[in-house]
């Protein structure tokens, strides 16, 4: 699944410790700094935020600070699941950022000082701000489910976070006898892209029907009802006829826990033994965010949806999937449009421009065959401390031809190379 902030014309610092890995912008830029901005994260919401903060005003000091310095897309690994992509597609970098004036310093953010406006990073050298952007993306909750933790997971992979867990899915699912079973835990809202693990469903099925026809997907669901639910039985029936089980919440199909010594997945009325079970647990807020305070009993957080400013933080603002933001899918593109509104806001409050946000506009695509995927548009403005959805949105019809999905897979590709060029350059 993707979404977008389409663009309006067609609608559509201190000094840090030596051994830090640092690409510094030029000293030039830092003697004509007014204010410093720091941006913990460098997915699609802090790489866009960063760089918006920099095109917006060149006087700002800009700091982005990440712990990788590779990012792992995770939209399109899917793709990698079912063996129609390699993971390399999915790396990107920090190198162009860093050209463009933004402090990137290749370290993870250990501390947030956020009455001293202070970060202190894995070395224990510190960096102050006069304002913070949270944008850590999500952590897996391994106390959601019994018998599921980061161990467990080497087994049975979640892989809703790009990277080993990708290929570790990947490679299970290519090891398994034909006539096999492979079982996908889907959550309950909010996580990280609703629709992805009904797009996972359909293209492991792809990838079955083509090499091991004998197999299937069941789908073990706490929710009974997704977005675009129609248009993927749809094509469930039309493209993998008998492959693909789902089981909803309200016949039992919500995971409860896993065994790992039997390799037994347990839900509320029943256990069931699978050949590859892809469990995706309940998620929560990156791991800073709950160190920083920032995150509630829910485990996301709480923001003021005008501004994305923290309701716990002074000066801090979050974005992406660690907020909570009401109707607004978390998703890379929804990411990467918060980044941008944000950065806005930000530049705002600290020069005294007159800046107003626009509303948040996007596209979303699910694939389900290498040439057939269907789409999801909508405009979302703030309502109280949430996002709501407007008037405007619109779905693929149920009765398009098979051109007019072709078409939109076709597009959702382009949507990629857009959406990863818009971060990171």
């Amino acid at each position: 699944m993707t979404f977008t902030r389409q663009r309006t014309r067609r609608e559509g610092g201190g000094l840090i410790a030596a051994s830090a890995a640092l690409l510094a912008a030029p000293t030039v830029l830092r003697a004509q700094t007014t204010a410093r901005v720091i941006v913990i994260g460098g997915g699609f919401g802090g790489a866009s935020c960063a760089r918006a903060l920099r095109q917006a005003d060149a006087k700002l000091e800009v700091t982005l600070v990440e712990a990788n310095k590779t990012f792992t897309s995770c939209p399109q690994s899917n793709e990698v699941i079912a063996g129609l992509r390699e993971i390399n597609a999915q790396y990107f970098g920090y190198d162009k950022i860093a050209a463009e004036g933004v402090r990137v310093v290749l370290q993870a953010a250990a501390a947030i000082d956020a009455p001293a406006h202070k970060v202190t990073l894995a070395d224990g050298a510190t960096l102050a701000y006069d304002r913070l952007v949270l944008a850590p993306g999500i952590d897996i909750d391994f106390t959601a489910l019994q018998g599921y933790d980061e161990a467990a997971s080497a087994l049975m992979p979640h892989a809703y976070k790009a990277g080993e867990q990708t290929l570790l899915l990947r490679q299970q699912i290519e090891a398994m006898s034909d006539g096999g079973t492979v079982a996908i835990a889907v959550p309950a809202n909010p996580s990280r892209c609703p629709p992805a693990p009904y797009e996972r469903a359909s293209l492991i099925a792809h990838y079955l029907k083509t090499y091991k026809p004998k197999s299937k997907v069941l789908i073990l669901d706490a929710k009974d009802s997704f977005s675009q639910q129609k248009l993927f039985e749809q094509a469930w029936n039309e493209l993998y006829a008998g492959m693909i089980e789902r089981i909803p919440l309200s016949q039992g199909g919500r995971v409860t826990g896993v065994e790992i010594a039997t390799r037994t997945v347990v839900t509320e009325f029943g256990n069931y033994n699978p050949d590859v079970a892809n469990i995706i647990p309940p998620q929560k807020a990156g791991r800073i965010a709950a160190l920083a305070a920032a995150a509630d009993r829910t485990g996301w957080c709480p923001i003021d949806a005008a501004t994305f400013a923290s309701k716990l933080l002074p000066d801090v603002h979050v974005i992406g999937d660690a907020c909570l933001g009401g109707g607004i899918p978390k998703s890379a593109g929804a990411a990467q449009a918060q980044g941008k509104a944000c950065a806005a806001v930000v530049v705002r409050d600290l020069t005294g421009r007159s800046s107003e946000p626009p509303p948040l506009t996007g596209i979303c695509y699910s694939l389900v065959a290498p040439n057939t995927a269907f789409s999801l548009s909508g405009v979302y403005q703030p309502k109280g401390d949430l996002f709501a959805e407007v008037e405007g949105g619109r779905t693929s019809s149920l009765d398009a031809p098979r051109s007019a999905r072709a078409a939109e897979a076709d597009a959702a590709t382009a949507w990629f190379k857009a959406l990863t060029y818009d971060a990171f350059g």
